[in-house]
């Protein structure tokens, strides 16, 4: 195969399945890993992809975030039994940290259960949804809005996070990869996203299947950071099972069943 069909093939690859790597382009196209890399690095210079460790993403896709209105209609359901299996990690008098996005949303709706819960959050929907809870005694951070995605960012909201001690964070991505961590488009999201972490007893990741295997821009977390991750039955086997395997506990949501595995 020549070169520039070998190239148009990796293009083809990452536009199908929005992830390639090495090991698997080399048993594809016969080559050596050198070539592959090489062919990588010249498509990354033509601004075709972007490198990662031991592959490449598609460019679009590592910058690129929807709206939080657009994030609600994107696997709502998968988004909805998440929170109801996520729940059940939750007790009576915890104090619990919320971040941001749709199934942290779907999340705060199964909170008004509890007759004393402290919730934590910098989400303003999240807020908006818990204001009136009896049994829920609310902080929400304060800091910069992030217009479109309604989230609270920037130093003021990292200072207050720095003086919190919480007994679960439960946190959102854009992408979680079993090598690249966890990643997210913005800078001030991913630094957020550090200090919510740092201050929790026990980090749970809430991420739907569109999520595993992607890398975004900037990365916020390893796989060591996190304690568990709750996802659906459409993630990929062979990723649940390396992310397994760098110490994460995972639960599976059965969508048919409304169960977890």
């Amino acid at each position: 195969m020549y070169e520039v069909e070998r190239k148009r093939r990796i293009l083809e690859l990452l536009k199908e399945h929005q992830r390639v790597d090495v090991q698997g382009l080399n048993q594809i196209l016969q080559v050596s890993d050198s070539t592959i890399r090489r062919d990588l690095k010249e498509l990354e210079d033509q601004n075709l992809l972007k490198r990662t460790h031991g592959g490449a993403v598609p460019l679009q896709n590592v910058n690129f975030e929807p709206t939080f209105m657009e994030k609600e209609i994107n696997n709502s359901e998968r988004k909805r039994m998440i929170a109801k299996m996520a729940v059940e990690q939750i007790h009576e008098n915890d104090v619990i940290l919320l971040d941001s996005g749709t199934t942290m949303l779907y999340l705060a709706m199964e909170l008004k259960r509890f007759r004393k819960l402290t919730v934590i959050t910098n989400g303003i929907p999240i807020a908006q949804e818990l204001e009136s809870a009896d049994g829920i005694d609310l902080i929400l951070v304060g800091g910069s809005l992030r217009k479109g995605i309604l989230s609270l960012v920037g130093p003021f909201a990292e200072q207050i996070l720095n003086q919190l001690h919480v007994d679960k964070a439960f946190i959102g991505t854009n992408a979680i990869h079993p090598d690249e961590g966890l990643s997210t488009p913005n800078v001030d999201e991913a630094s957020i996203k550090r200090k919510m972490i740092a201050c929790a007893n026990k980090t749970i990741l809430l991420a739907d299947s569109s999520k595993v295997g992607d890398v975004h821009l900037v990365k916020f977390a390893s796989m060591k950071d996190i304690d568990l991750l709750i996802t659906d039955d459409q993630a990929p086997d062979e990723r649940l099972k390396e992310i397994e395997d760098k110490g994460v506990e995972v639960q599976v949501v059965d969508m048919e069943r409304g169960r977890k595995s």
